[in-house]
């Protein structure tokens, strides 16, 4: 491997650096004025440290962030809506990227081109027909609406992910499997799941994502506060104005990121682990 000279290095040091500022100076201004407890409204103007540091709004958005709602509530229907969302989108693409990937079938193309049209569709555009047929079957207003919406939208990333994850792997593999006289549902049990676990922990991550994070879209499917999500809470906040301290903002966006974190890590960990251990089977 060919030896960098000393200014090349020092110059992507230098660019790792300014990226590194770029992504962690926003995540520092929001941890200053999570515990800022000088803040009555809006936040004006900028500070390197708290004016006042302050426990209270992170206390605050713990016991009732939004509404007299208790947190533990908010952040169940986050948690239950999220990953319901997702389970149900990876059940259902799973499926079909298999059958995308490994039958041929009458409308196979045209499926997948309508699949990927959805994909680049603005969620906005079907909100209408959703609201129409969620309240058509009752159940507009509820949770499983959300969790319904939710996995619609990551549905399309899903498939074409999982697709592409199962084209990967050999045909020969799973022939080997059928000469050993394992069927179909065993081969695809036994063989190609296990094979492509690293896409489906990332489309498991993106359709976490996409329902946790989506704040704008469900408002259509609430009409109660104890059906928010923790994404709508902070929306709810942002549109106040100064009516509420967004020292409360900062906390309640730290405290939502938190499982997040942790879902990602311990995905993270599962990738290597599968990582190193295909690599060790080779």
């Amino acid at each position: 491997m060919r030896k960098l000279t000393f200014w090349r290095q020092a110059g992507r040091q230098l660019a790792l650096l300014a990226i590194g500022i770029f992504v962690l100076f926003p995540i520092y201004g929001l941890l200053r004025m999570a515990f800022d407890g000088s803040l009555k409204g809006a936040a004006t103007e900028f500070h390197w440290l708290p004016k006042q540091f302050s426990l209270q709004p992170m206390l605050a958005v713990l016991d009732r962030p939004y509404q007299s709602v208790q947190f533990s509530t908010i952040l169940g229907n986050s948690l239950v809506v999220s990953f319901s969302a997702a389970i149900l989108a990876l059940a259902l693409g799973v499926s079909l990227a298999y059958a995308f990937a490994r039958f041929r079938f009458p409308g196979r193309q045209s499926g997948l081109f309508v699949i990927l049209l959805t994909a680049l569709l603005p969620p906005i555009a079907f909100t209408t027909p959703l609201y129409i047929l969620l309240s058509w079957l009752g159940i507009r207003t509820t949770l499983l609406a959300l969790v319904l919406v939710y996995a619609a939208f990551a549905m399309p990333f899903c498939i074409w992910n999982l697709r592409a994850a199962f084209q990967a792997i050999p045909k020969e593999t799973e022939e080997a499997a059928y000469l050993d006289g394992a069927g179909d549902l065993a081969t695809f049990t036994y063989i190609s799941l296990p094979l492509s676990l690293p896409a489906i922990a990332v489309a498991a991550l993106i359709a976490f994502l996409t329902a946790y994070s989506e704040f704008t879209i469900g408002w259509l499917f609430v009409s109660k506060p104890d059906t928010v999500t923790l994404a709508m809470a902070i929306y709810a906040i942002v549109t106040t104005g100064a009516a509420q301290p967004w020292s409360q903002l900062g906390s309640l966006a730290i405290l939502m990121s938190i499982p997040v974190v942790v879902i990602f890590l311990l995905l993270q960990r599962a990738l290597l682990e599968r990582m190193m251990f295909g690599a060790a089977g080779d």
